[in-house]
């Protein structure tokens, strides 16, 4: 079928909530490029939103699956285990930098993941309150719609949210709120909402991802550690979309040497098969009783198959350094960009994981010419992403794994997009 044929489709039995916007339908993909239903090819500088570090169809990753679905599909691994379940448990309990002796759960999604993370968090502690932060992203279930410090469009057609959520703000200096505001914030939070007493856990993402790509600088990750030491309450960092090496190391937590209690993480620790997990210090994982924590799905023989597949591919390829490579690339060229054209602004990255903001003449936020710059650049065969608490950060998640040319190619369609529309 083609695009319009299946367009059609689309509008007749896909729900709006979740349908996409976009015209186009995935044929196929290799690496970082896309080839739609009409055989346009279209360069990919989403990766399916971060979950496609090592790129399309990664040859290991598609014969790890393949073979695993001609041995074992599914028996819900609370019935009956298999091999790929506990020896991805132990690959992530090495490569995760939490405190002591890691154990794992695995799961479908990043927002299960943050669900029973916080399960996990009050059956540790025997307190139920959860603070986490202005601009954050943990997901569409209603207990991490919650958690999101961002209402449209995620929580505004639901109702009312679960209780015990507190917030407190994020250090982002381009917004004004500095680092020291950040910390005086989260101490207010404990004094007027959150008492100690009554809180599980502080939530963070070490880069805030839909929030526009703001790393925490390393001395407020310690800060909110010794703050939760202090209060004996456990702290949970979100490597959903930070982690598996966007940053240019496994996890972005690895950069200020801060040990958290509990980790998230998904995405691309799969290439694209669904599948998440939850790393904590053993004497919290065990916290709840048997049978507490599952699901029939969670921790599919195929996704973690693919998940070790992925692994040897981190290690065969060196993809930290890869990522490392992309960012400073990518970093030279923003700076160039923010030289030549009066909209670009703060422009950042921290390994691969790169943004910059789109700006007005009076130095505003401008949504409205972010989204045009993600349209027209679509129209000219490159896929991008927008996000930000004020939906004005252009981020960058095509695969690190990118051919050279491929990235220039991409590059040189959003400089003449930039010409374009702000030049």
């Amino acid at each position: 079928m083609n695009n319009a044929q299946l367009n059609e489709l689309k509008q007749k039995y896909v729900a709006n909530g979740a349908a996409s916007p976009a015209t186009q339908f995935a044929d196929r993909a290799e690496n970082a490029l896309i080839w739609d239903a009409d055989g346009n090819r279209i360069i990919d500088f989403a990766g399916g939103i971060g979950v496609l570090n090592i790129g399309h169809c990664h040859p290991k990753v598609v014969a790890a699956a393949q073979a695993q679905l001609e041995r074992v599909m599914h028996t819900c691994q609370t019935v009956m285990p298999y091999e790929g379940y506990v020896k991805v448990a132990e690959k992530l309990s090495q490569l995760t930098p939490v405190r002591g002796q890691g154990k794992v759960m695995l799961v479908n999604s990043g927002a299960e993941a943050l669900e029973n993370a916080v399960k996990i968090a009050r059956a540790a502690t025997g307190k139920n309150n959860v603070i986490c932060f202005d601009g954050g992203y943990h997901g569409r279930t209603f207990m991490t719609m919650a958690m999101n410090g961002k209402v449209a469009p995620y929580a505004a057609d639901f109702g009312t949210m679960p209780g015990n959520v507190f917030r407190a703000p994020y250090p982002v200096p381009f917004h004004g709120v500095s680092e020291e505001d950040a910390i005086r914030g989260l101490k207010m939070t404990l004094k007027t909402d959150a008492n100690p007493r009554d809180t599980a856990a502080i939530v963070i993402e070490p880069v805030l991802g839909e929030g526009g790509f703001y790393p925490a600088p390393a001395s407020f990750l310690k800060a909110v550690r010794n703050i939760c030491d202090e209060h004996g309450m456990l702290m949970i960092v979100d490597e959903v979309q930070s982690g598996f090496g966007r940053t240019g190391k496994m996890f972005a937590i690895e950069h200020s040497g801060v040990e958290p209690d509990l980790m998230a993480m998904a995405k691309s620790m799969a290439a694209g098969m669904p599948i998440s997990a939850i790393v904590g210090t053993d004497v919290h994982m065990d916290a709840s009783g048997p049978n507490s924590l599952g699901g029939t799905y969670s921790g599919s023989p195929v996704s973690c198959a693919a998940v070790l597949a992925v692994l040897e591919v981190f290690e065969e390829e060196d993809i930290l350094t890869r990522s490392q490579s992309l960012g400073e690339a990518l970093g030279q060229r923003f700076s160039q960009w923010q030289e030549r054209f009066a909209c670009v602004e703060n422009v950042r990255h921290l390994g691969a994981m790169a943004a910059m903001d789109i700006v007005s003449a009076d130095k505003e936020s401008d949504a409205e010419l972010t989204a045009a710059l993600c349209k027209r650049a679509r129209e000219k065969g490159l896929i991008l992403l927008s996000c930000g608490l004020y939906g004005n950060t252009l981020r960058f998640l095509m695969p690190v794994t990118i051919e050279d040319e491929v990235l220039k190619e991409g590059l040189a369609i959003l400089e003449k997009c930039l010409a374009e529309l702000a030049g």
